[in-house]
Order: C-alpha cells, then structure tokens, then sequence
C-alpha cells in the first residue's frame, strides 16, 4: 500500500507536467508534452528516493543521513536541461518562458513526490492561469515590439532613401541598420534594420513594403 501511495505521487506530478507542457506545446514552443511530463515524474521520483528510500538504513550506527541531499540536485540538474532551451537568434533571446517552465515543472514534481499534492496541483493552475492570461495582454506592462528586417534591395538611385522613408511613413522607428554596398556580381544592397513597431502595427503589414517600394526584392522578418 506505501508503493502504490509513492507510484501515485509520480502520477500526479506527471499529470500536472503534461498539463503545462500541453499549454507550451499549443504555442509551438521548443519543450512540449513528453518533456514536462519526464521532468515532472523524474522531480517527484527522485524527491520520493530522497525523502524515504534510505529510511531502512537510519538505524545504522554512525551514520548520517541527508534526505535532502538527492532532491537537491534536481534542482542543480535541471538548470542544464532548461539552458539548453535559451537560444539568441538575431539580437533576440529566445526560450526564457520555456526554460523557466522547466524549472518550475521540476518543483511541481518535487512538491508532489513529497507528499504536498494540494500546493503542487495548486502551483500548476497557477501557471496556467498565468501563461494564459498574461500572453498577449497587458500591453502597458510589455516593452515596444522591436523586429528585425533583412532586405535585399536592387541598386537603384535613390533606393535605400526611399525603403527609409516608407518605413518611417507608417509611424514605424529606426533603431539602426547596417549596409552591405552592392557588389558587381548580384547589384543588389543588403540591408539589416533594426525597427520598433507601433503598438497596433502588426509584423504582417510588413511584407506590404515589396508592393510600395519597387527596388525591394525581397524583405525577411525575425
């Protein structure tokens, strides 16, 4: 009957795992289902070994024992699996949200492999709750939208002159950019541009520029 109560907390964890990793899985996120879902019955598994699988060894004489000492290092351990979530792509780091929820998917497991059921499922709504809500809301809380702009344009006379100023006509900041010049074999100008975008503008909008601004050959947002 101690079995099944430990086999029944490793459950639990992973449920509550699969739950949160079905809410990143839904935003086409780096860590999904079967990540969380291990990571949550490995958390509840090693806290379960470390709180009562060395009970049989307490009568020993002199020895000491440490039933945090296992649990512990989930805690360490973790870490490396949710840094290898972090990644930069162009200036923009990506993967935070997703690492984060690793690392508390760890102590939902390890909440529930102690025997904390109630604080665990709770610390799992609350996630939910949090990624729902606060995605895509509470604007005046989020810093501007910054995109990234790689353009190929053709070396026309006056055509990065003109690619600035459609930008900056549809209330849209130049952060900054850099310039390839043209080179003889493709005639073409490379341009990366860092842009702020105003608050209703939405990145599709973007691709409408190809339309207004015929020396642009082609645009690649990140």
């Amino acid at each position: 009957m101690v079995q099944f109560d430990y086999l029944l907390r490793v459950l639990v964890a992973g449920i509550c795992g699969a739950l949160i990793g079905y809410e990143r899985k839904s935003r086409s996120k780096e860590a999904g289902i079967r990540t969380h879902f291990v990571v949550a019955v490995g958390a509840a598994l090693m806290m379960t070994i470390s709180k009562y699988g060395f009970q049989d060894q307490l009568d020993w004489p002199n020895l000491g024992l440490d039933p945090s000492r296992v649990a512990a290092q989930v805690v360490s351990g973790v870490g490396f699996l949710g840094a290898g979530m972090i990644f930069m792509q162009k200036q923009t780091v990506k993967g935070l949200t997703t690492a984060a929820g690793i690392w508390a998917t760890a102590g939902v497991g390890m909440a529930v492999g102690s025997g904390m059921y109630g604080l665990g499922i709770g610390v799992t709504l609350l996630i939910l709750a949090a990624q729902k809500v606060l995605h895509g809301r509470f604007n005046w809380l989020a810093a501007p939208k910054s995109e990234h702009l790689f353009m190929r344009l053709a070396n026309e006379p006056d055509a990065l002159e003109n690619m600035l100023a459609a930008i900056r006509g549809r209330g849209i900041k130049v952060l900054s950019f850099t310039m390839d010049n043209a080179t003889k074999e493709t005639d073409e100008i490379v341009l990366e541009i860092t842009v702020r975008l105003p608050e209703t503008y939405r990145v599709e909008e973007l691709l409408n520029l190809t339309r207004e601004v015929p020396a642009l050959l082609t645009i690649e947002v990140q």
